[in-house]
């Protein structure tokens, strides 16, 4: 869990936040995404910082397939276009969405029929189409890590059908350094068909010629289905404590080893890869071959594997400067927590009374513990037996976005420990290896904190606040506001014991406290 420093003009509002039901009574939001291979509709559950997918189909309809030849978008593909249009819409709106947005990306700017393609689809199936250009294309991709990733910074590349997008990522905002390359998975395609092996040098010299070897970082962001697809079959070949795509990183020389020996093997080995969609068969050669040339050229340390790309950044490119700025997890943390809760603003309450739980707190590690206290009830009509268990797993593959893969397990760890898991649970490996011994004992300490903050309380708000947990050199204590009306008892000694032991310690004590 890399923790970029802390650096007061980047600060972000960090809070679990009061208004947050109100915000979300929003509708649903649709995009349709109109690529070089495939044409996509994705249902968001609303406009937002964290928007999940509700609905999600695509149609193969192949604008690019010739394209370089023939200069256009086949007949056959045009008409399956405006059919999938067509559904598309009448999907989205027996969805009830507030807004449809449709993008087009490179075959149908560069297509001479690509104009007729647009107007066909605002005539027939009511379709108003934003054609990106090339730029445009890179920065939305590069928006998407932003709003995908916490305080990312490297490169982003986006291969889709038809190009290869480039930009730099700066934290919160996207470089100045772009490029835009015809190395999409099509023409990538017709090159190795055409040329087999020898499709390697054809690839190095578009990039020797149109992609500067300064344009490097330590990071390599892959967006794109194909870049996808190559993560999960690069996970299905080891053993993977976290089979989550989003957030999945290796060496880059691991990944140039994987990908030179995917992208030379004959097809009847390909679609015998585990992890690999049938219909990603096709396409998958061309995406590692051109991993493989790109890692070259710009020699990363690490690549980073994005779900975000053109459609999310286009989303965060239309939020208020307020909401872009609020922290992904968090707000995913909340729209799954906070609407299952039994008392929705327990959380906040649960947040404040740990803030001084870990004395050296920074930003990085106060964002997990504030998604945590939003997570802290979720499993409340679980059958008792099975909420630790059960939490961890659904919270280690959860769609979260801004975390990376051993944040994952250490959010789903407090958890566990917050319904009484035991820390030897061997429902916890092999994902809990991802965690160094100290990571393990912090979530250890702060689910029993929740555990206890709970029983305590039982979820009152202002029982909560009359309590102050101090943690001393030798003991655990739990104080209590004099007139609180909440007696002391044998569960609620239970579960501070819990913390105590979590702590290494075997000392408790729970006593009255003036409030003065």
């Amino acid at each position: 869990m890399e923790q970029p420093p802390d650096d007061d003009a980047l600060a972000r509002p960090l809070e679990l936040d009061p208004d947050w039901t109100s915000r979300s009574a929003r509708p649903p939001y649709a995009i349709i995404d109109i690529g070089s291979n495939s044409v996509r509709l994705v249902v968001y559950d609303r406009i937002g910082r964290a928007p999940l997918p509700r609905f999600n189909e695509k149609s193969l309809c192949r604008l690019g397939a010739d394209l370089d030849r023939t200069g256009e978008i086949p007949p056959e593909s045009f008409r399956r276009t405006v059919a999938a249009g067509r559904r598309f819409r009448a999907v989205a709106e027996a969805m009830e969405v507030g807004r449809i947005d449709v993008l087009a990306t490179e075959a149908i700017r560069r297509a001479n029929n690509g104009a007729a393609l647009v107007a066909a689809l605002a005539g027939e199936a009511g379709l108003q189409v934003r054609v990106l250009a090339g730029a445009e294309e890179a920065r939305f991709a590069a928006l998407g890590v932003i709003a995908g990733f916490y305080r990312p910074r490297g490169l982003v590349g986006d291969m889709g059908g038809g190009s290869l997008e480039l930009a730099e990522v700066l934290d919160d905002r996207v470089g100045d350094r772009t490029a835009s390359l015809p190395l999409g998975a099509l023409p990538v395609q017709a090159m190795l068909a055409e040329f087999g092996d020898k499709a390697k040098q054809r690839v190095d010299a578009v990039l020797a010629e149109r992609l500067s070897p300064a344009l490097t970082e330590p990071v390599f962001h892959a967006v794109g289905g194909g870049w996808r697809s190559f993560a999960r079959v690069h996970m299905a070949s080891r053993p993977t404590p976290v089979p989550v795509t989003h957030g999945y990183s290796i060496e880059a020389g691991e990944a140039r080893d994987f990908a030179g020996r995917v992208w030379r093997l004959p097809e009847p080995k390909l679609t015998a890869l585990p992890g690999l969609a049938r219909r990603r068969v096709a396409t998958l050669r061309a995406s590692a071959l051109v991993l493989d040339r790109v890692l070259k050229r710009l020699a990363p340390e690490r690549v980073v594997f994005s779900a975000l790309g053109v459609r999310e950044g286009w989303i965060y490119a239309h939020l208020p400067m307020a909401e872009r700025s609020a922290d992904p997890l968090v707000e995913a943390a909340q729209s799954l927590g906070l609407p299952q809760a039994r008392v929705p603003g327990f959380a906040r309450a649960l947040a404040h009374w740990t803030d001084g739980l870990f004395p050296a707190e920074v930003a990085a590690e106060r964002r997990l513990r504030l998604a945590a206290c939003a997570l802290s009830d979720i499993a409340w009509r679980d059958h008792i037996d099975v909420r630790a268990t059960e939490s961890f797993r659904r919270l280690v593959q959860f769609p979260f976005i801004g975390i990376d893969h051993a944040e994952r397990v250490f959010l789903a760890a407090v958890i566990h420990g917050r319904y009484a898991g035991a820390p030897n649970d061997p429902a916890l490996a092999p994902a809990i290896g991802l965690l160094s011994k100290h990571q393990r004992r912090r979530a250890l300490i702060l689910g029993r904190v929740l555990l206890l903050g709970y029983r305590f309380s039982g979820g009152v708000p202002e029982i909560l606040a009359s309590a102050r947990l101090r943690i001393e050199a030798d003991m655990v204590r739990l104080e209590i506001a004099e007139g609180a009306r909440v007696p002391d008892s044998e569960v609620v000694r239970d579960r501070l014991g819990l913390v105590a032991a979590a702590l290494g310690l075997s000392r408790i004590d729970i006593r009255e406290v003036s409030r003065g």
